[in-house]
């Protein structure tokens, strides 16, 4: 088929590039990025595998552009307040679009053609770093360190087997506390039994993280 002929197909179809994308983070979101094909993403679609290559080369494109709009969605870092606070609202940010989008957490850093919006994320967080007085080989540190912390709490939260502090309660007495005998695992025991009595929230832990990670930062810069 000519390019011609599957522009006209992907125009009787009702395509864009726009929807093909938002369409592959929707199917990702609910199936994971493993399964996501061209063919599979067609049939989603209502519209034949050919049309989709006239807005993507192929699936890495494909892909190139759903990181894209994640990064769209991570709300960048504001020049109206002090560097901590504006960094910990992105990484908050940033979590909150990992747990929406799941699958793009081992996808964040791998592209090689990076989009507008993932460009833009990058200087904008750059630039405060910058501007808080961090050099430009500490503001790479920082931005490293801040990135792992984010992408690998995702990557953790992602993983548990409870969403709330009441579903980890429930666990905690009715699945942890019956295989730590105090006997065997004292301190264990002593954990899961005062963790779940005391309304624990695992949540939490991202922002306590967090904070420690920003106060360490702190000392690294020159503040201009």
């Amino acid at each position: 088929m000519s390019a011609r002929e599957r522009r006209q197909v992907a125009s009787d179809a009702g395509l864009s590039k726009k929807r093909v994308v938002v369409e592959a983070v929707r199917l990702a979101d609910r199936e994971g990025v493993d399964g996501l094909s061209m063919r599979r993403l067609a049939s989603a679609l209502g519209a034949g595998a050919m049309s989709l290559y006239y807005y993507v080369a192929n699936k890495e494109e494909l892909l190139d552009a759903m990181i894209d709009v994640v990064f769209e969605e991570i709300e960048l870092p504001s020049e109206e307040t002090d560097w901590q606070s504006a960094m910990r609202r992105r990484a908050v940010s940033a979590r909150q679009v990992l747990a929406r989008h799941p699958w793009a957490i081992g996808l964040m850093e791998s592209r090689t053609s990076p989009g507008p919006a993932n460009l833009r994320h990058r200087e904008a967080v750059t630039a405060c770093l910058r501007r808080a007085g961090f050099p430009v080989l500490m503001a790479t540190h920082a931005n490293w360190l801040l990135d792992s912390y984010v992408y690998g709490f995702a990557l953790q939260e992602a993983s548990l087997p409870f969403d709330t502090a009441d579903e980890f309660a429930d666990m905690a007495e009715d699945v942890f506390l019956p295989r730590l005998p105090p006997e065997e695992f004292p301190y264990l025991n002593e954990s899961a039994a005062a963790l779940a009595a005391a309304g624990y929230d695992p949540a939490e832990e991202f922002t306590f993280g967090l904070d420690l990670v920003l106060a360490a930062l702190e000392p690294l810069r020159v503040p201009t």
